[in-house]
């Protein structure tokens, strides 16, 4: 026989009492009052409530379906507090697909697998480039509008400032250093000395005139030089055999000699001679130059500065004997006295167009300064770099590149070479002087400049000079002179001059051309500008690169995903969101909470057990 309990009998039941059980078509009825006689409880009963009056929730499953119990029994004769009721948990099943990664933020898969504006908010966030983030991160509208237009105004500068610099760079600009050293000794200088006088014409032998041949067209019928029978080539015959002498022999024999014009010689106050001095030749003929440092003499240096601590010299000139003017030729010379060149070691001369004219009747004191000239190389210079392309000279100067330029142009377009030039062809003859040599140098330094073109050499040693004369003889000393050498007054004054090259002092000057802007200036002004205006480092740059590596990968994963999109549309599947499911317990999500009272089943901590699986 079942029995049924009524709603509202039951409602109206104070909590302690026990309910009363009334028949109602055949079965009985649950009423309340005070327990009978007749309706008590088994033992049994009394010794679950003794426990607690908790039902066994394998039993509250094993209660038949028939019964409806309402939320607000009492199991206890004491009255206990309601819990609060839980809000319904509601389970929702969404269909994702089964590989689906969810990123988490601030990590390295969110910036590899987000999208591209969680990629470009992540870099917006983090970078350290100012003012980024107030444009495009949240604000208002007239704050945001403010930082852009001052971010644009300051990128407007930096690039204007930036460009600037870089113009400026690539214009490779270049100051000067001048700079005084002092030196415990210096390296005298080459002195070389000519006579502008070419040729003796008492040394020339009767065979030897008929070289001078070309000359006759330009003699004057009526030639004034007592000397000018000896213009009448007609009279004289080539030597037998047609044999000639070479020029380069006919120079070194009719030019002047050492041993004959000088006088005197001191070098810081000791003796020297014509043995100190080597033989060279130059468009001038025959000269003379001094501590060249070849055929094994060691170099001459100069301990002190100031007059008497170089070289002096005591010249005659021999004016008398000098060539006579036939006509106007040009290969006379209107001029009496001696050039002079003073250079370095490594520099061969170039008298006739870099030495100066010393006069006789006078001593000529040369003060000189040595000088060390340093070039730069291309961009900033145009000075050579590179070493010198030739079979002459060993040192690249400007010097040395001009001779060996005309030597070649003389030797393609003459088939011979001047006597002062380098190199194994043979020399000109008088005639090829005449025709085709000289003739030739005069073009090629007049007009043809492009066929030589010589670069500055990056190291130049050169020597300034200082000039000032005083005339010789006095008065006192023309008398002993003459008397010493064996001339008279007049000839001293028209034939002796006096030469004292000396170092001003024991110091050199160093002048070097620096580069102005480099590398590193151009990248300091732009790194300061960059930290002035938009608050940028190198890092910072490095970030932007990360961004656009982050960006470039975005896009590569994108299209490698779309070729698999039919593969991982069909794996999808099921993901259980357990999120709120955690906040409650199993059974409790399982059944509604108008089944059975809070206090009536079992609360389980919310780690895994068994309970989760069973419900």
């Amino acid at each position: 026989m079942g029995f049924t309990i009524d709603p509202r009998r039951f409602s109206s039941c104070s909590f302690g009492r026990t309910p009363h059980l009334e028949p109602r078509s055949g079965s009985a009825a649950v009423g309340c009052g005070r327990a009978g006689p007749g309706l008590q409880t088994s033992s049994r009963r009394e010794q679950r409530a003794r426990r607690g009056n908790t039902l066994n929730r394998d039993e509250a499953f094993r209660r038949p379906r028939s019964a409806v119990i309402r939320p607000d029994m009492v199991m206890d004769d004491q009255e206990t507090e309601r819990p609060p009721e839980r809000p319904p948990v509601r389970t929702r099943i969404a269909r994702r697909p089964l590989r689906q990664h969810v990123p988490v933020q601030g990590s390295a898969g969110a910036r590899a697998g987000g999208s591209l504006a969680e990629v470009g908010k992540l870099f917006l966030k983090r970078t350290s480039l100012h003012g980024l983030g107030h444009i495009f991160l949240s604000g208002s509208y007239l704050r945001r509008l403010a930082w852009l237009l001052a971010f644009v105004l300051s990128l407007t500068f930096l690039f204007s400032w930036c460009s600037n610099r870089v113009r400026y760079f690539l214009s490779s600009p270049v100051y000067t250093k001048a700079r005084v050293l002092h030196a415990q000794r210096l390296v005298f200088p080459v002195v070389t000395v000519c006579n502008v006088n070419l040729l003796l014409p008492r040394r020339m032998k009767r065979a030897e005139v008929f070289v001078a041949e070309e000359l006759k067209s330009n003699v004057n019928e009526t030639p004034w030089s007592p000397l000018s029978g000896m213009a009448d080539f007609g009279r004289f015959l080539p030597p037998p055999g047609g044999s000639q002498p070479s020029t380069g022999q006919l120079l070194d024999r009719i030019g002047h000699q050492m041993e004959e014009m000088l006088l005197s010689c001191r070098f810081q106050g000791q003796k020297c001679g014509h043995q100190n001095f080597s033989t060279i030749f130059t468009r001038y003929g025959k000269c003379y130059s001094f501590n060249t440092g070849q055929e094994g003499r060691p170099l001459l240096v100069t301990t002190k500065g100031g007059m008497g601590n170089g070289l002096e010299l005591m010249l005659d000139i021999q004016q008398d004997e000098y060539l006579p003017v036939w006509g106007g030729a040009d290969e006379t010379s209107f001029e009496a006295g001696i050039k002079v060149q003073i250079h370095s070691q490594e520099e061969p001369p170039f008298i006739d167009q870099l030495g100066f004219g010393v006069a006789p009747g006078f001593q000529t004191f040369v003060s000189c300064q040595e000088q060390r000239l340093v070039y730069l190389p291309p961009p900033w210079g145009d000075c050579k770099v590179t070493p010198m392309d030739s079979e002459f000279f060993d040192t690249y100067s400007i010097t040395a590149c001009r001779i060996d330029c005309e030597t070649r142009y003389l030797v393609e377009n003459c088939n011979c070479r001047m006597v002062h030039m380098p190199g194994d062809a043979p020399h000109c003859t008088p005639e090829q002087y005449k025709e085709c040599a000289d003739p030739a140098l005069d073009f090629l330094v007049e007009k043809d400049s492009d066929f030589c073109v010589c670069e500055t050499p990056c190291n130049v040693t050169r020597y300034g000079k200082e000039l000032s004369f005083v005339k010789i003889p006095s008065k006192a000393s023309a008398k002993y002179l003459a008397k010493k050498f064996n001339k008279t007054e007049q000839y001293i004054a028209d034939n002796i001059l006096v030469l004292d090259i000396f170092f001003e002092a024991l110091n050199y000057e160093t002048i070097e051309q620096k580069k102005a802007y480099e590398v590193a200036g151009l990248l300091g002004d732009i790194g300061g500008q960059m930290g002035l205006f938009i608050g940028a480092s190198i890092l910072t740059i490095l970030e932007l690169f990360d961004y656009l590596y982050e960006v470039i990968k975005y896009q590569l994963c994108r299209c490698s995903q779309k070729k698999h999109k039919n593969t991982n549309n069909n794996e999808q599947g099921a993901v259980l969101n357990l999120e709120p499911v955690q906040r409650h317990t199993p059974c409790e999500n399982l059944h509604p909470p108008s089944l059975f009272p809070a206090n009536m089943l079992p609360h389980q901590p919310v780690q895994g057990n068994f309970e989760d699986f069973t419900c």
